[in-house]
């Protein structure tokens, strides 16, 4: 499924769930890079330490609150999935995940 705005604030769109290659055991989706413009240019200056952004976030029937990560290498955002949301959820590494974000502090 594309990428979709679903307001001034908040996105939806649909990533594979991945796990960072170092032995941290860190699990994460990348937000599609147009959302992750968008959000750049939304939040300029406005970001918090290592350039994180604050979000609350919806998979499924589980929701919480998290930050949003700048990745270099993708040029993207990538999103931390905690283990009680993968299990949860039911997803592992490889699956795609819908994924509801919500900017928090910006409007």
């Amino acid at each position: 499924m594309p990428a979709s705005r679903a307001d001034h604030t908040a996105y939806a769109f649909t990533a594979a769930l991945w796990e960072w290659p170092a032995k941290a055991a860190w699990f994460f989706v990348t937000v599609p890079v147009d959302i992750s413009d968008e959000i750049d240019v939304r939040t300029h200056g406005l970001t918090n330490g290592f350039g994180s952004v604050r979000v609350r976030v919806r998979i499924g029937g589980s929701e919480w609150a998290t930050s949003l990560f700048p990745d270099s290498k993708q040029q993207a955002y990538v999103l931390p999935i905690k283990k009680a949301v993968r299990v949860a959820e039911s997803i592992v590494p490889g699956d795609d995940v819908r994924v509801r974000i919500e900017l928090v502090d910006f409007s």
